[in-house]
């Protein structure tokens, strides 16, 4: 069975109820699976996980940006994250039995249908981008609602479908297919906002720092801390662990330290691997040696080796059949006959 994720970030993190609203209206778009919700106040946004069978993501998605763009007035929206969309990203990424290429044609498609329903400009980022300047989200979204009336107009920012003019409440929308992103945000030990941009910039691909690490800093209102909130864009290339021994090497050059860290969403299994093999030293890990590995190897095993239900009983009838008044011999017995065999003991 083709499946695909999806990870649509929505402008609302505090209303419990537009949130509540918008998360069953994809439940009843069809057999899609929500796998997560993650909402920050202090961010103002929503991360949806999705997964399921391109048809079902497709109408699951077109249902959550019918409710988000209903519910959502960005024109009274305030938080420490950048967007410039009621829906601000819709990413999908390939996760079994369907290639890129598949996760593309959709974005292509839901975005020329959202642009066409709702009447907002859809822009098409990483993998689906259709020129070089606009694989990266964040130089899309550069400017944010607020300064998107401008740049809409600009040649160079033409949206891919739409008008050309901001929708007045919802603003626009970003899809692209890419693949799994870990959104990994890292508190320190200061309110000093300044601090955590410091250190954001150093840690940031775009500013001479970490490959496949963007970073920006921002401060957690309620909690009165400066954090440094990253997307990782290929853990296996630039793992957890590197990245929160640069983000501490940093922070100690302004007297701050470390004090927790967060995973938005969902994580692959081998990121966390990757950091228990790092940070306890494990010599010559496998990582299938974790239980529930080696468990789940056992039953895909068990099952792909196990007979079709009623196969035992047909054979066993079968055997009784053909067999009747006859003894079961083991070879090589010492009368050179065989002997009946019974049940073995054990111990």
């Amino acid at each position: 069975m083709a499946l695909i994720e999806t990870v649509p970030n929505i402008s609302e993190g505090r209303r419990k109820d537009v949130i509540d609203a918008i998360v069953e209206a994809v439940r009843r778009s069809g057999p899609v699976r929500l796998l997560d919700l993650s909402s920050d106040p202090d961010h103002n946004r929503s991360v949806v996980t999705l997964a399921g069978e391109p048809e079902a993501v497709r109408s699951a998605l077109e249902a959550l940006v019918a409710a988000s763009v209903e519910r959502i007035d960005l024109r009274r929206h305030t938080g420490h994250h950048p967007r410039m969309g009621a829906v601000d990203v819709i990413p999908l990424v390939p996760i079994r039995d369907v290639g890129m290429e598949e996760c593309v044609r959709l974005a292509r498609s839901l975005g020329e249908t959202i642009a066409a329903r709702h009447g907002m400009p859809v822009y098409l980022y990483e993998e689906a981008a259709t020129a070089d300047h606009r694989r990266d989200l964040a130089a899309i979204r550069k400017g944010e609602f607020e300064g998107f009336a401008a740049k809409v107009r600009d040649p160079l920012w033409k949206p891919d479908f739409g008008p050309a003019r901001v929708h007045p409440t919802a603003g626009c929308v970003a899809i692209g297919a890419r693949e799994f992103l870990i959104a990994f945000n890292i508190n320190l030990t200061t309110a000093d906002l300044e601090v955590a941009r410091k250190v954001a910039k150093a840690v940031r691909h775009s500013s001479g720092g970490l490959r496949y690490v963007k970073a920006m800093g921002v401060m957690l209102e309620e909690r009165r801390q400066a954090q440094v909130s990253m997307n990782l864009t290929d853990f296996r290339k630039t793992p957890l662990h590197r990245v929160v021994e640069m983000v501490r090497s940093e922070a100690a050059r302004w007297g701050v330290g470390i004090a927790g860290a967060e995973i938005v969403g969902l994580v692959p299994e081998d990121a966390l691997v990757q950091a228990a093999e790092f940070y306890l030293r494990l010599e010559g890990f496998d990582a299938g040696r974790v239980l529930e590995r080696r468990l789940a190897a056992a039953e895909a095993l068990t099952a792909s080796v196990a007979p079709a239900p009623g196969a035992a009983a047909r054979r066993g009838a079968g055997a009784r059949g053909r067999g009747q008044g006859r003894r079961r011999v083991v070879p090589g017995t010492a009368d050179g006959r065989g002997r009946d065999q019974g049940p073995r003991r054990s111990g």
